[in-house]
């Protein structure tokens, strides 16, 4: 088995902006992405993930996973989307080296 080596971007933001932000990735060339909903403790207070929907559902957390070949694309994908949303919007972005099996999925 070889696996190689590849770049996940990974960003945690509100999910009111998750359509923009999957445009700049399709844009930046992405073969695809994951979405999950997000929660967590940080600077904007405690965001909880329930079994139940929020009452407005647009106020909550996703997260976004990316995987890409290469870093310095991964790294304008990041700056791109700090740049467009994260003044207004709370977000973090941040990457990871990680092994894939099937490099020509990315």
């Amino acid at each position: 088995m070889t696996l190689h080596p590849v770049i996940k971007v990974v960003i945690i933001t509100e999910k009111l902006i998750v359509k923009g932000v999957c445009d700049i990735i399709d844009h930046e060339g992405a073969s695809g992405y994951t979405l999950m909903a997000a929660g967590g403790k940080g600077r904007h207070g405690i965001r909880n993930i329930s079994d139940q929907a929020a009452v407005i559902d647009d106020f909550s957390d996703i997260r976004i996973e990316v995987i890409m070949q290469d870093r310095s694309r991964a790294e304008t994908l990041m700056r791109t989307i700090a740049k467009k949303y994260f003044t207004d919007h709370a977000g973090i972005t941040y990457l990871d080296t990680v092994e894939v099996l099937r490099l020509d999925k990315f």
